[in-house]
């Protein structure tokens, strides 16, 4: 069939070809069974960060056979993809960048033609493989021999002194958005969901951990000094969540589904600060159902990931700085695991829904936290995200600040922001308070379950709320203001700002030294917690521009001292005392500072603090440019590539 031919095909014709409905919904007990084959993303989950057609033909299954090569930095081998099509179809395109392609070969290892197309920036390259045109039912595996390059931006290779051991070398994979394409050649979108296996083989002295069931999980001898490693996912999962580890690493059980991985020398910290993670797992089954992934643990990796969590299924992928000693930071644990409903089960078809994912989990994440820690350490939360969602709110131009965006031709990190994270969730709350918790949460619970393993768009959201929430009330469709929550920018008319009043005396001790110029001896700090010292820390005056002097260095000298902010050794706090701290120019903060970006390298607090230096001109540009220069080997690329916009590659 030709390209042209082909172009008139709907994706309800290939759900007709497979034996699918591409938007059928699934209700009671067959819903918690994952599908054979996930649904095809419907007609209109158009993607623009793919070259996939999969209208056409796709990805339903990825093998991967690869080996580890250290010294290289590369991982090198074999996908073998099982793909689907509409009779006819004799084509399918996949998404690369920088991969080497090798050779392409069908199921009897015959060689097929294909072609690598042109460079996107965004993008990469399509990478399209012919063959025999499609028979009707017809299901076929073509397999790609290919190799990685030693700068693929989902995957990290750490010296050994960059690990905490300092024996050994270590490998991660960062996925999302659009990485996975740096490392495995696959129809690289959301709303194509794909069932995996992996057969890893790496030196014998390491562990490999995959989001996949362990088949072998001591590893199998593969000689030459090396083990092999296998593992399975049968649930079907959108691309960027197929992850690997690779390291020097042990294993904690908290009950019989649950535990952390992480290097042994922070095992044991690790394990007792995340040891809530089973508690966390029995309330989100308690709200929104069974948890469908078998098990759920963690892996603490080194310093340089990027992100504060990734929840990739079985195996959140966590940073070191939510190891606070306190357990005051898990509400990233709680974070995660929701999203093994709303992200992993239910997900965004495209990134410009990607509130879909976040939105949900923000909301989620809350009423964990809620069920486990109580309603005042959920409202302390809920306030200290609006907060940060007004700060982006004043800093992005009006369109981005609608939920369902339109980032064609963009990268899809421009829409990784408090409005797809905050607003989303205040949407949620929003509907809840109006309807009644017990209304609403029967409604998200059969979302998740007549959605489960779906792709989603905006406009099927507001389908299955006007269906089965709305229910043709006029009143309350006025009153819910959906359309304006999701596509106008700003903040609709009912949203409500959350009040808690654990903040009150907080908030008077903030106007009482930053205001009033009190002595911080005069600050309860002893008396708080994390989230009410995080208050405290991000009270600014009233119209505050970027750079305005409102403190002396003198308060900023009793502040640091009496507070103990240069050794504080909770993340969280320490960016908060180093925004104020360098948008001051205050000359003692700048050893803090260094200690602190060279030391991690999670995006969300390296990037504004080297944008708060770069504000501050010929004072904060020239220590941003030498701390980069030491900071820049230990970041993975998601990081490297934000702040090289911003100050430079070194």
């Amino acid at each position: 069939m030709t390209r042209k031919a082909l172009g008139l095909v709907s994706a309800l014709a290939l759900a007709s070809a497979l034996g699918l409905s591409a938007c059928s919904t699934t209700t009671g007990s067959a819903a918690l069974a994952p599908p054979a084959v996930a649904p095809a993303p419907g007609p209109d989950a158009v993607d623009s960060h793919t070259y996939a057609r999969p209208e056409i033909a796709r990805v339903v299954d990825v093998a991967l056979d690869l080996t580890a090569n250290f010294e290289a930095k590369t991982l090198s081998g074999t996908a073998t993809l099982d793909i689907l099509a509409v009779p006819g179809a004799n084509e399918i395109v996949l998404d690369i960048r920088n991969l080497d392609i090798q050779d392409v070969r069908d199921a009897s290892g015959q060689p097929l033609r294909y072609v690598v197309g042109d460079n996107d920036a965004v993008k990469g390259q399509p990478l399209t493989v012919y063959f025999p045109a499609f028979a009707p039912n017809e299901r076929r595996k073509i397999t790609v021999r290919y190799s990685t390059r030693p700068d693929a931006a989902a995957l990290q290779w750490l010296s050994p002194s960059q690990t905490a051991g300092g024996q050994k070398p270590y490998l991660f994979s960062q996925g999302q958005a659009i990485l996975t394409r740096t490392w495995v050649p696959t129809q690289d979108s959301p709303g194509i969901r794909q069932t995996y296996s992996a057969r890893i083989t790496a030196p014998a002295d390491l562990t490999v951990v995959m989001s996949a069931d362990h088949l072998t999980p001591n590893g199998e001898p593969a000689g030459n000094g090396m083990k092999t490693w296998r593992f399975r996912m049968d649930n079907p999962i959108p691309p960027y969540l197929i992850a690997i580890g690779v390291g020097d690493i042990a294993f904690a059980p908290f009950d019989e589904r649950t535990g952390v991985w992480t290097e042994p020398s922070r095992l044991r910290a690790a394990a007792h600060e995340l040891e809530p993670t089973a508690e966390m797992v029995d309330a989100a089954e308690k709200l929104y159902g069974r948890y469908r992934w078998g098990r759920y643990d963690l892996l603490v990796l080194p310093p340089s990931f990027p992100f504060g969590g990734m929840e990739n299924p079985k195996l959140t992928f966590a940073t070191p700085t939510i190891i606070a000693g306190d357990r005051s930071l898990v509400s990233l644990v709680a974070h995660e695991l929701a999203h093994s409903w709303s992200g992993n089960l239910v997900t965004n078809a495209t990134w410009n829904d990607f509130w879909l994912n976040e939105g949900f989990t923000v909301y989620f994440e809350n009423r964990i936290m809620e069920s486990v820690y109580g309603h005042d350490r959920a409202m302390q939360e809920q306030v200290l995200g609006w907060d940060s969602l007004q700060d982006t709110l004043k800093s992005l131009p009006a369109p981005d600040t609608r939920l369902h965006l339109d980032l064609q031709g963009r990268d899809p990190d421009d829409g990784m922001n408090d409005i797809a994270y905050e607003k989303g969730a205040l949407f949620l709350r929003t509907v809840e308070r109006t309807v009644g918790r017990d209304r609403f949460d029967a409604w998200l619970r059969g979302y998740f379950d007549r959605n489960a393993y779906r792709p989603m768009t905006t406009a099927m959201f507001l389908d299955d709320i006007r269906a089965h929430l709305v229910k043709g009330d006029a009143a309350l469709e006025s009153q819910l203001q959906l359309d304006a929550w999701v596509y106008q920018p700003g903040l609709p008319s009912n949203a409500v700002a959350p009040v808690s009043n654990a903040f009150v005396p907080v908030d008077a001790a903030a106007v009482a030294f930053f205001k009033d110029k009190g002595p911080a001896s005069a600050v309860p700090w002893g008396e708080w917690n994390t989230q009410q010292r995080q208050r405290f820390l991000g009270w600014r005056p009233e119209g505050l521009r970027a750079g305005a002097d409102w403190l002396t260095e003198a308060q900023l000298a009793d502040l640091e001292r009496t507070l103990n902010l240069a050794n504080e050794g909770n993340s969280e706090l320490t960016f908060a005392w180093l925004q104020i701290a360098l948008a001051h120019r205050y000359q003692p903060s700048v050893a803090t500072a260094e200690r602190f970006l060279t030391s991690q390298g999670r995006r969300k607090f390296v990037l504004p603090l080297f944008q708060t230096l770069w504000n501050e001109g010929d004072w904060g540009r020239p220590i941003a440019r030498r701390i980069y220069a030491e900071a820049r080997p230990l970041y993975h690329p998601v990081t490297s590539g934000s702040v090289d916009d911003l100050v430079g590659r070194p």
